[in-house]
């Protein structure tokens, strides 16, 4: 019996901890990481493209993604209100993926992109819903700098921010067909090129209705 009593202890423990890793704050925001591992995150191909540092996601290496699976919404967002703070070296390029799903390699073929970029060489620069919407040429932000970037869905429109400005909005049309749309699905980072480092850190999410 006490060793019972033990084992219940224990599960119980940990269901609260998975509990409190999901539970909102008083304005509905949702942590997505816990700012010390990569718990509730999974990577595919390139997985040392990935690590945590000082409480930060730090992205440098050959292309990879890494999908959120953790238990916020059983990872199926449909509408939402994502942000995350992000810090880009030069010539950097990566992107923070939605409704998508995970796929061990490649780039992900469901959801669309939000593009981070600020001077590397594809002119579709962050703002972007990539290759659907984009803001080319000249970033809404620098190199060396910490942003922070939300990712609004609601129904069939897209909003992008940049430090609480609207730099993006895209009303996705009626009838389209393939994976490239919206859906539901999870969050992916993303790890470009072995030349593009970095950085994404309170990570939150607000499920909408």
């Amino acid at each position: 019996m006490a060793t019972w009593k033990m084992g219940t202890v224990c599960l119980l423990g940990l269901s609260l901890l998975a509990a409190g890793t999901a539970r909102a704050d008083d304005e509905g925001w949702i942590s997505l990481f816990n700012g010390q591992n990569l718990d509730g995150w999974r990577a595919g191909e390139n997985s040392d493209s990935f690590a945590v540092e000082d409480g930060k996601i730090v992205v440098d290496g050959p292309r990879g993604h890494l999908f959120y699976e953790g238990p916020v919404e059983d990872a199926d967002f449909t509408n939402f209100h994502f942000k995350s703070d992000v810090y880009t070296y030069p010539r950097a390029n990566s992107g923070i993926f939605f409704h998508t799903q995970f796929q061990y390699e490649g780039w992900p073929r469901h959801g669309y992109e939000a593009q981070v970029n600020a001077t590397h060489g594809d002119r579709r620069k962050t703002g972007s819903v990539y290759a659907v919407a984009d803001l080319m040429d000249e970033a809404p932000h620098e190199d060396h700098e910490w942003f922070t970037y939300e990712i609004i869905v609601q129904g069939q429109d897209i909003t992008l921010k940049v430090d609480g400005d609207v730099v993006m909005e895209y009303t996705e049309p009626e009838g389209v067909e393939g994976t490239r749309r919206l859906s539901s699905g999870t969050f992916a980072l993303q790890a470009h090129d072995p030349g593009s480092r970095m950085y994404f850190r309170n990570i939150y999410v607000k499920p909408l209705p």
